[in-house]
Order: C-alpha cells, then structure tokens, then sequence
C-alpha cells in the first residue's frame, strides 16, 4: 500500500528556511507516511530549488502568488492526505507519531499548534491568540499547516488563486478541522520587524476586512505596505 500523504510547500527564495523545514520532515520516511514532497515554486533566484531537487521533490513551477502555487502544488498531490506547510514552518519532533495515529483513527482534516522562533510576551501573545482562534472558531493560518484528506480538499474546491487570505477561503469551506498536540514553530522575521502588537492588529484588521467583502487584492496591496 503507497503511502498516505503527498507534503505540499510553496517557496520562493526560501533556501535556509526550507532546508530546516525538510529535515524535521525526515522521520515521516520511517514511519512510512510520505508518498511524494511537492514544491511549489513562485520563481526563486536562490538555492531553494537545489535543496529540492537534493530532497528528491516533485516541482511545481508558476506565477510568485501563495494561493496560486498551493493550488498548483495540490493539484499534483496524489496521496490520500494533503500536508500543507510553510517553508519556514519546522514540525516539532514526533509528529510523525501524531499524524500517523490520527488518520488512521479519523477522516477529519488536522492543524498544528503555532509556536515562533522567538522569546518574550509578544510571541506568546500572539501564538495564543492564533492557537485560541484555531480552537474556537476552527480557523487556522496557514503557517500552522493543513492535514486534510484530497477528497475533502477538492470537495471545498481547494486554494483561490488569489494573493491573500487563500488559507482562511478554504479553511471556511472544509469541515470543522481538529488540533494536533504538535508544534509548528515558525520564522518571527515579520513580526520583528514591524512589532508584535501592531503587526498582530494589523492581520486581525485585515481579517475582519476580508470578512466584510473586500477583495483579496485589495488588502494585498494594503498588507505589503
């Protein structure tokens, strides 16, 4: 019997990040769960595609757009179960153990618990807050990666082609999606950068305006400012 999940990640100029998400990936190999690793590439200029082709991923080549590589990427999937994660996304040790224990006991689609690559309040407040809205209204970010069966992927008719927001569409239209006691410890680069406090507001505030009907190129435009 093939192997259950097909891992799916897009990248573009991701080479260090990449290479660390790949190696906590390896112990899905012994524990026989992963048919195929998928890149998804917006065009990067870096080593990125050399740390694939070295990991022995299938590659997805496209237009530099998140929605648009991942639906590029699953439509190549052909495992039972989709894993979706960022680059800079590294699973903690185990997971492996979690996820094989879980879709053999349930056909429910599966997220991990955020956690940074940072100290301090700011990144407990905001990892908190992304793990309490993930728990209480089933709305996880895609930088806490996505195990959904293909059936139900492609039943909620996958990732929008669009620059923001893809996770959030297609999370609203899957099933109610279950937490895992692993951890997805991610890069704090963005946040660092622009503050935890303002950078938090400034996604909810692009949440709640996604919700009311403004485009996702719209609030592209506004988030890269």
């Amino acid at each position: 019997m093939p192997a259950k999940i097909s891992i799916v990640i897009p990248t573009l100029n991701a080479e260090t990040a990449l290479q660390q998400c790949l190696e906590a990936l390896m112990e899905g190999l012994s524990e026989g769960l992963i048919r195929e690793l998928i890149i998804s590439d917006g065009g990067s200029n870096d080593a990125t595609m050399q740390h694939a082709e070295a990991a022995g991923a299938k590659i997805v080549t496209g237009p530099a757009s998140r929605g648009g590589q991942l639906q590029r990427g699953c439509a190549a999937a052909r495992g039972d179960w989709i894993l979706v994660l960022h680059a800079d996304t590294v699973l903690s040790r185990g997971w492996a153990t979690v996820v094989n224990d879980h879709i053999n006991n349930s056909e429910q689609g599966a997220y991990f618990r955020l956690k940074f690559r940072a100290s301090g309040l700011g990144a407990l407040w905001v990892a908190g807050w992304a793990n309490l809205r993930s728990q209480v209204f089933s709305l996880p970010y895609g930088d806490q990666g996505l195990l959904v069966r293909r059936a139900d992927y492609e039943g909620a008719g996958g990732y929008p082609d669009q620059p923001l927001m893809e996770d959030v569409a297609l999370v609203r239209a899957l099933p109610p999606l279950v937490g895992l006691s692993v951890k997805a410890t991610t890069s704090a680069d963005r946040y660092q950068r622009a503050g935890w406090v303002r950078r938090g507001a400034r996604n909810l505030w692009t949440l709640l305006r996604y919700f009311a009907g403004v485009s996702p190129e719209k609030l592209a435009q506004a988030y890269r400012r």
